[in-house]
């Protein structure tokens, strides 16, 4: 363990005896009966309802997901619902929200469940870890929230709200982290109120001791916290530098024919957005020009001249890469071999990147 050298305890087990534990778990459940959000719609001790919730709010915001839910389980309101659609449908519902990796294990593990598992979620976090697309932590929510089985959730609010109370110094995005506040967490859980206990220290992290302006004038357990008595809320939890960030370029050909038709193709592979559709790609090491591209295309079209569409590039963020996004219109009298009409566009589900062009340029 990493901790401050003039914390109270080395050991998470000695600080509980210091007298935290007695009133922690209570202090977090009030608070969360008072301030929580009760209105959230996936409260819920439905595993299936959980489990959607779960996956969705990974890497993405509460007030993104709250827009997705009701319209992705009014479509799949159960998971044989989900199992039995297509996996196009799936992702076409999912668009928008990223991650689409995240789409596809859903959507494989609802049929795992409705074939091997005759339709039965599993109850226990043994069972639940064993399926594809569901961690650690998605398991623990499940298992506690639902079954209120004894298992700590571990999530970035989490992590935050116990750097800052012990002093943790051990940077979060490393194994030995994962390890040592597990082992944390599961020594400050409240077995007999699981399920609220979990629900209180994840909202609590998320609404009180926040990554940027925490509310410390309100936190009730401020007595207690480590970073607030030494002036350490703007440093826990500690991460280690970023890795370095790889910058890619997407090209991409608009095809437009004088019958409204154009090109798309599903990308395939273990890439970003693979199942998706999107305009046929041609990627660079560097941005392109449209003298390059012309000289790309010279020897199958030659008497094409692409023109730029946005003049600066659309640039998507992830942690990892950089991804550059140039469309380039190309116009021909010549009819499209498996061109699509634009009017069917809507049907295929593509990235947000890729609709947000789709809507602006043929005002769909």
């Amino acid at each position: 363990m990493t901790h401050t050298p003039d914390r109270p305890s080395e050991n998470p087990s000695t600080a509980l005896s210091d007298g935290l534990t007695p009133s922690f778990a209570d202090r977090l459940i009030h608070w969360q009966k008072q301030h929580g959000r009760h209105n959230l719609p996936w409260h819920s001790r439905d595993p299936y309802r959980v489990w959607l919730s779960e996956i969705m709010l990974q890497q993405t915001q509460v007030a993104t997901v709250a827009g997705y839910y009701p319209r992705f389980l009014a479509a799949f309101p159960t998971v044989s619902a989900l199992a039995a659609a297509a996996e196009d449908d799936v992702l076409a519902l999912w668009q928008g929200l990223g991650y689409y990796s995240r789409a596809k294990n859903l959507h494989h593990t609802a049929q795992h469940i409705a074939t091997v598992l005759g339709g039965v979620f599993p109850k226990s976090y043994q069972e639940l870890v064993k399926l594809k697309g569901i961690g650690d932590y998605t398991a623990s929510a499940i298992a506690s929230f639902c079954y209120n089985e004894p298992c700590a959730v571990v999530d970035g609010n989490v992590y935050r709200v116990l750097s800052r109370l012990f002093g943790v110094q051990t940077p979060i995005n490393t194994l030995a982290a994962a390890k040592e506040f597990k082992a944390l967490a599961n020594e400050l859980l409240d077995k007999p109120r699981a399920g609220e206990y979990n629900q209180a220290i994840m909202e609590f992290g998320a609404i009180v001791c926040t990554p940027q302006s925490p509310d410390c004038a309100n936190c009730v357990l401020r007595d207690s916290c480590w970073a607030w008595a030494h002036n350490q809320v703007g440093v826990l939890p500690a991460k280690l530098k970023k890795i370095k960030i790889k910058q890619r370029y997407f090209n991409y050909l608009v095809w437009l024919s004088a019958d409204q038709q154009t090109l798309l193709q599903k990308r395939e592979g273990k890439d970003i957005w693979h199942g998706l559709y999107e305009f046929p790609l041609i990627e660079t090491s560097t941005p392109l020009s449209a003298a390059a591209l012309t000289e790309r295309l010279r020897e199958q079209h030659p008497l094409i001249t692409p023109y730029l569409y946005n003049e600066n590039p659309v640039v998507h963020k992830l942690t990892h890469q950089h991804i550059h996004t140039s469309f380039w219109v190309l116009t021909t009298h010549s009819p499209l071999e498996k061109g699509i009409s634009i009017s069917q566009l809507e049907r295929y589900p593509v990235s947000a990147l890729t609709a947000n062009f789709i809507k602006n340029f043929w005002k769909l």
